[in-house]
C-alpha cells in the first residue's frame, strides 16, 4: 500500500448501487477497509454479487481478489458507518434535496480531516454543500462507469472548495491508479458525459433516419474515431490532421466546412416511435453479461496498450 493510501485506510461508501459497489470493489482490491452504508435490506447480497462480477477485471488489472470481502462490512446506521472514516465516497440518489440533507449529517459525524468526495454525475458541489458548515471540505470525484475499471475521475471543485481538498482528492485517486482530471469550473454534466451525450444524440439521429443500424454504427465508431480518440483524443487528432501547420491550419482549411456540418446535426426526440425503433434493434447476439465481459476484456487490452491502469 502506498503512503498516500495508508492515510486513507478506512473508506465509507454511502450508497451501494452500481457505482458505489464498483468503488467498493476497487477500494478493497487496493487493501483498504470499506464500510458500506445503504438502507436496502438486501444490500449485502447485491454488493457481494457485484464484487464477484468485478473480480475478472480486477485480476486482469493485476489486483488481488482472494478474500476480496475480508475488509468489507455493512452498517445501516449512518453515524456508526462514518465513525472511523478517513475518506467518504458518496453515491446517494441524484437528487439535490437528498444530498443537501445528507451531507451536513455526514459532516457532523466525521472527523475534521476526513476527505469528503461525491460521485454525482452532474450536480454542482456548490449547490450540494449549501447546508454544510465547512463547504470547502466537499469536492466531486465523478467516475466514468465502472470505476473499478475505467481510469477517469473528474474532480470538480465547488466555488468554496478548499484547494487543499482538491489536492488531497487528486492524490487519493492517483494512488488508486485512477486518472483524476481537475475541471477549471463547474459546468452542467461535467465533460465526459457531455461528450458522450453529444455523440449519442447524433448516433440516434443516424439510426432513426435509416442511414445505418445500431450495430453498423457501433462498428463504424470502434473502427474509426473510437480507436483514434483512445490514443490521441479529438484535439490532438485534429492537430495531426492539420499537417505541419497543426490545429491552426486544420481550423483554417476545414473550419468553415466543419461549422456548416454542425448546422445539419440531428436533434432527435426520444418519443414512443424512436424508443421502439432503438429497442427493436438492441439485439447484439449475446446476453448482457457476455457483452459486458467482452467489453471489459477488450477495454483492459486497450488500457494495457496505452499504459493505463
Amino acid at each position: 500500500m502506498s503512503d498516500t493510501l495508508d492515510a486513507y485506510r478506512h473508506v465509507t461508501v454511502i450508497g451501494a448501487g452500481v457505482i458505489g459497489a464498483s468503488w467498493a470493489a476497487l477500494f478493497l482490491a487496493k487493501g483498504l477497509t470499506v464500510t458500506v452504508n445503504d438502507p436496502l435490506p438486501d444490500v449485502d447480497r447485491r454488493v457481494h454479487d457485484q464484487l464477484r462480477e468485478a473480480e475478472p477485471a480486477l485480476e486482469a488489472l493485476g489486483l488481488p481478489t482472494a478474500g476480496l470481502d475480508r475488509n468489507l462490512r455493512f452498517e445501516a446506521d449512518l453515524d456508526r458507518a462514518l465513525a472511523d472514516a478517513d475518506v467518504v465516497q458518496e453515491n446517494s440518489p441524484e437528487r439535490l434535496e437528498f444530498k443537501q440533507d445528507l451531507l451536513p449529517r455526514v459532516e457532523r459525524a466525521v472527523r475534521a480531516d476526513t476527505l469528503l468526495l461525491s460521485s454525482t454525475s452532474g450536480i454542482p458541489a456548490t449547490e450540494m454543500a449549501r447546508g454544510m458548515k465547512r463547504p470547502g471540505r466537499l469536492v466531486i470525484g465523478h467516475p466514468f462507469n465502472p470505476p473499478h475499471l475505467v481510469p477517469l475521475v473528474e474532480v470538480v471543485p465547488g466555488k468554496e472548495t478548499d484547494p487543499e481538498t482538491v489536492r488531497r482528492a487528486v492524490a487519493f485517486y492517483t494512488a488508486l491508479g485512477k486518472r483524476p482530471q481537475v475541471l477549471h469550473k463547474e459546468f452542467p454534466g461535467f465533460v465526459a458525459n457531455r461528450l458522450q451525450s453529444a455523440l449519442f444524440r447524433e448516433a440516434i439521429h443516424l439510426v432513426v433516419e435509416g442511414v445505418v443500424t445500431e450495430q453498423e454504427l457501433d462498428d463504424i465508431v470502434t473502427a474509426s474515431i473510437g480507436l483514434r480518440w483512445a490514443v490521441a483524443g479529438p484535439f490532438r487528432s485534429f492537430h495531426l490532421g492539420g499537417g505541419p501547420g497543426g490545429l491552426p491550419a486544420f481550423l483554417q482549411h476545414f473550419g468553415p466546412g466543419l461549422e456548416a456540418a454542425w448546422r445539419g446535426l440531428g436533434t432527435p426526440a426520444l418519443d414512443e416511435r424512436t424508443v421502439g425503433l432503438l429497442s427493436a434493434q438492441a439485439d447484439f447476439g449475446a446476453s448482457i453479461v457476455e457483452l459486458e465481459t467482452a467489453r471489459d476484456q477488450a477495454q483492459i487490452k486497450v488500457m494495457r496498450a496505452l499504459g493505463a491502469s
